[in-house]
């Protein structure tokens, strides 16, 4: 690829950081929303943001939710991403306003999707998420969310109560100097194909799942 070159000769900076793209109505089954889309120019990733009402700046109902092709799209019931996500829509709409925030690149806690898939072979075979991730010699959670901050600047928000049960996402923010003022449970009904990953996520990831005390009759 040829690199662009300023005046006398000089190359021209590159971007970095997220660049808002386009701005698009999108009418869901939820709601109607506007999808704001970005371009990652630190990773590549086109990311999108969807808005629902007059957000404001404070105290903003917000999800950053991980890309998951098989729970998102498929209905994958080894996870509960994909009820997560309907419910974080359902809650913003609920709401009057909010922003969930869609992280391409996190697929599998960010190590993508083949190498998930290569997880969840591990995991039937008896192993946990956490040691079918370490034995493909891969990071337990690889994601990262210092691009969710920065599209969240850029619309303005100052302060978010956070759709999460993960406490390294409100960190994360918080790092990144998003005001977290409240976690707001996103608790999903557990099922036989995913208690032990949702037991796993709660015993070595520290996410907070209270309402798994109450199916214990499963293995």
């Amino acid at each position: 690829m040829t690199e662009k070159i300023g005046v006398l000769g000089t190359k021209a900076p590159q971007r970095t950081g997220a660049e808002r793209v386009v701005s698009a109505p999108l009418p869901t089954v939820y709601g109607k929303f506007q999808a704001v889309g970005y371009l990652d120019h630190d990773r590549g990733d086109e990311q999108v943001a969807l808005v629902y009402g007059d957000i404001g700046s404070e105290d903003v109902l917000i999800r950053l939710h991980s890309e998951c092709l098989t729970g998102d799209a498929f209905g994958s019931q080894h996870c509960e991403c994909g009820d997560q996500l309907a419910a974080a829509l359902r809650a913003v709409v609920a709401e009057g306003s909010g922003i969930v925030v869609y992280l391409r690149g996190h697929e599998g806690r960010g190590i993508g999707l083949l190498a998930k898939l290569r997880a969840m072979a591990l995991q039937a075979e008896g192993l946990d998420t956490v040691e079918a991730n370490l034995a493909l010699g891969l990071p337990v959670d690889a994601r990262d969310y210092g691009v969710a901050a920065e599209i969240l600047r850029d619309l303005g928000v100052r302060s978010v109560r956070l759709m999460s049960n993960n406490p390294r996402k409100r960190e994360a923010l918080t790092d990144q100097g998003i005001q977290v003022t409240e976690t707001v449970p996103l608790l999903i009904p557990p099922c036989e194909n995913n208690i032990t990953y949702l037991r796993t996520k709660r015993e070595r990831m520290d996410h907070h799942l209270p309402h798994l005390d109450a199916v214990a009759h499963w293995s």
